[in-house]
């Protein structure tokens, strides 16, 4: 079975095949539009969404398949204490895929040990968002014209920002990736990411304070919202909320061919009167969206339907089972459901499977 958990659940090789499909998409809707018909795309949202649930529900639709699901938590099972492992293996007996969004992070990984159809991570806490990933692939191959030898600037809320951290995750497959985080000191980017994925990778990455100092060297500006549901002290996110703002006097020093991303939504970090600038591309790449999760969806069934183990995506790569141990993350669902507790061994010790949080004293 085959499941998108991560970003690094698919090879670069299989990456390119889905921008390929996704291109190809665009270029020959018709061809696409009954592909899937007769199958079923199931919706878990246990956290609002707007963008990525609709983008799931039209992708399906457009490929000639139906969905069903929840896009609320409290009108579901899981109101009355149903676990995400026994949800999955129940919505499995109705659909043939399941795109799952949930607010503690390893949710999805949890399902895909117990699912008997593919699952999709269309977000888990503060974690991963490897659909919004292939969405920023998909634009910047699009409006660059490849995917290697660029140099992009994440900025804002890098510490919480799943779509930069599954970004960064899938661009250091690719050569010629220069990275540079632009950041509050209280928002850098976990430093297990920087050793683990940029160190590890060879991916040159540096620090910096202001937009100002590294805008005319950036191929691409990575714009992030300081995320309130993410903060458990309201008083830090009123302090941090309005750290960086894009505005066209930041964008002249900026290159004429400089695109600018954003995950959407957007709260004040660009103003409106980017929207009019040519290399303004987030609205663009809400489309791209639509036709990079088509693709996803139409190759994880092709890919599970031939049952080759080359195919199948494992359900532990040598993660260690402690369930005497602890995760130190109380945002991890191994902390909220009855599951094995999995760790992996990194350079810096034990982190946890679920959520990659450090593990403190083995405890």
């Amino acid at each position: 079975m085959r499941h998108l958990i991560d970003t690094t659940d698919i090879s670069v090789a299989e990456v390119d095949q889905i921008l390929e499909t996704a291109l190809d998409i665009i270029a020959n809707r018709q061809k696409y539009s009954e592909v899937l018909k007769g199958k079923k795309l199931a919706t878990l949202f246990y956290e609002p969404s707007t963008r990525t649930r609709l983008s799931f529900t039209s992708a399906m639709m457009e490929l000639g398949g139906n969905v069903l699901g929840f896009s609320d938590a409290a009108s579901s099972s899981v109101s009355k204490g149903e676990t995400v492992a026994d949800t999955v293996r129940v919505i499995g007996c109705f659909a043939d895929i399941i795109a799952m969004r949930h607010s503690k992070e390893g949710a999805p990984l949890v399902a895909s040990h117990y699912s008997e159809v593919p699952i999709i991570n269309a977000g888990d806490g503060s974690h991963a968002h490897p659909t919004q990933t292939l969405t920023d692939l998909l634009t910047i191959r699009r409006e660059k014209g490849r995917l290697n030898n660029l140099t992009i600037g994440f900025c804002g809320d890098l510490k919480f920002g799943r779509t930069v951290h599954s970004l960064i995750k899938a661009l250091s497959r690719y050569e010629g990736i220069n990275v540079v985080l632009i950041a509050p000191e209280e928002l850098r980017l976990p430093s297990y990411i920087r050793r683990e994925v940029c160190d590890k990778n060879n991916v040159p990455t540096r620090e910096v304070t202001t937009m100002e100092e590294v805008m005319p060297e950036l191929d691409i500006l990575y714009m992030t919202r300081v995320q309130k549901e993410r903060f458990l002290d309201e008083e830090e996110f009123e302090r941090l909320k309005d750290s960086f703002i894009l505005n066209p006097e930041r964008l002249k020093a900026a290159k004429e061919d400089m695109i600018i991303l954003h995950p959407l939504p957007r709260v004040n970090e660009i103003t409106r009167d980017v929207d009019n600038d040519p290399r303004a591309a987030y609205f663009r790449q809400v489309e791209n969206g639509k036709f990079v999760r088509m693709a996803l969806i139409y190759n994880l069934l092709k890919w599970s339907s031939e049952r080759s183990e080359s195919k199948i995506t494992p359900r532990l790569r040598g993660e260690l089972v402690r369930n005497d141990w602890r995760c130190s993350n109380r945002q991890c669902i191994s902390n909220m459901e009855d599951v094995d507790k999995l760790f992996h061994e990194a350079a810096d010790g034990y982190r946890c499977a679920y959520c990659e949080a450090k593990v403190k004293n083995n405890k």
